[in-house]
């Protein structure tokens, strides 16, 4: 598991390591029941505090993401199809929002915007 952590990035640390876990589990990265790192363990490699390397892990299991079982550690939880599918939906509306802005800055219409999704799909299909 890699986790890299930005000092320049304005997220907070906890969030970091939160955001890059919970996408590795999404992109299967890490596996289900996978264990991940201890607390104190990962908080050590990181140079940080296991306060904040516990916060993330408690949000992740707040949400779904892992389990622990207790004097035995922490791990990846069984996907919920449901979760990751509304995890990807979220991202794929930001995309379009993104998309849309550059839309309308280049003066495109709504039927040029989805010539293009059309266009790119015939090759994913």
């Amino acid at each position: 598991m890699n986790i890299l952590i930005d000092n320049k990035n304005g997220a907070p640390i906890y969030d970091q390591i939160y955001s890059q876990i919970k996408n590795q589990i999404i992109s299967g990265a890490l596996r289900e029941n996978e264990m991940l790192p201890p607390i104190r363990g990962l908080a050590k490699d990181l140079r940080i505090s296991f306060i904040t390397t516990k916060r993330a892990y408690d949000e992740l299991e707040k949400e779904g993401f892992i389990y622990t079982i207790p004097a035995k550690g922490c791990y990846v939880a069984p996907k919920n199809t449901e979760l990751i599918r509304e995890e990807n939906l979220k991202k794929i509306e930001e995309h379009i929002e993104q998309a849309v802005k550059l839309a309308a800055s280049c003066n495109l219409s709504k039927e040029d915007i989805i010539s293009m999704i059309d266009f790119c799909m015939e090759d994913k299909l």
